[in-house]
């Protein structure tokens, strides 16, 4: 079964650092451009970051310059490291390509920004 499994959310005070993992099941490449999305309650899903085969990188204007995506092709694992975290960018984070797939939306991780 293809699938995208998302990890590495918790509790981090406001200035605090995480990182995210999205495992792929398969040769990650293969999906294509892949990106990571945020939802908070009552909200759409945001599409915050992407990253395409070739390796060009956009970010959506609430996290540029504070949150870096890449990709490890030989774990097909996707990153999204997060710094200077802010209250506000308290969501449920997913992964998927960047033409979002129904079926690869997986249960995310919640990421708390909290003192």
């Amino acid at each position: 079964q293809v699938q995208l499994v998302e990890s590495g959310g918790g509790l981090v005070q406001p200035g605090g650092s995480l990182r995210l993992s999205c495992a792929a099941s398969t040769n990650i490449f293969s999906f294509g451009a892949l990106g990571w999305y945020r939802q908070v309650p009552g909200k759409e899903r945001e599409l915050i970051a992407y990253i395409t085969t070739s390796g060009l990188i956009n970010y959506a204007d609430s996290v540029k310059g504070r949150f870096s995506i890449s990709r490890n092709g030989a774990k097909n694992t996707m990153y999204l490291q997060m710094s200077s975290l802010k209250p506000e960018d308290t969501a449920v984070y997913y992964c998927n390509t960047r033409s979002p797939v129904r079926g690869l939306w997986g249960q995310g991780t919640q990421v708390t920004v909290s003192s």
